[in-house]
């Protein structure tokens, strides 16, 4: 899958992505509209999908890149942001040293680098946790950090 992108002068950024048999293109305008086009080959034009402004277009965005629900158990997802920073979910597994310990006993800003910025229990989602707030088998921390901070959390994680 290639993506390829271009600036639009006085519109904002077009994002071209080849799929297996069609092309989807997307025009992020500076104005924070979004539109989203289908063409069903390199030589058609572009049939417009759906147009979407700013703020549905990011609760679109997150809800795809699965903040709000992770389809498939995994041990870890990341995504890339902006400057190489990872956002990724960790799931506090059964005997992880960390069970028991607090956001503020466990150092993991000093140890890591690393800043959790939520914590997914059960149903409930806790935003920028405060310092006491306790790590639990079955937790889902969401991380974030650099390729190294996350890296050295997830030793952290498996030894406490």
């Amino acid at each position: 899958m290639t993506i390829t992108e271009s600036s639009l002068p006085g519109v904002g950024k077009k994002f071209e992505v080849e799929l297996d048999d069609n092309e989807m293109v997307i025009v992020i305008h500076n104005t924070g509209k979004r539109e989203l086009f289908r063409r069903p080959d390199p030589d058609a034009d572009a049939e417009k999908v759906f147009s979407f402004e700013d703020k549905l277009a990011r609760k679109i965005g997150s809800i795809i890149e699965g903040a709000h629900f992770q389809p498939v158990e995994a041990e870890t997802t990341e995504t890339t942001l902006p400057g190489g920073l990872l956002l990724e979910w960790y799931e506090v597994a059964p005997g992880s040293g960390l069970i028991g310990e607090t956001l503020e006993s466990a150092h993991i800003g000093n140890r890591t680098g690393a800043t959790i910025v939520a914590i997914q229990r059960g149903e409930q989602t806790i935003d920028s946790p405060p310092a006491d707030t306790d790590f639990q088998e079955g937790d889902t921390l969401i991380v974030i950090g650099t390729p190294e901070n996350c890296e050295a959390f997830e030793e952290v994680l498996a030894d406490g």
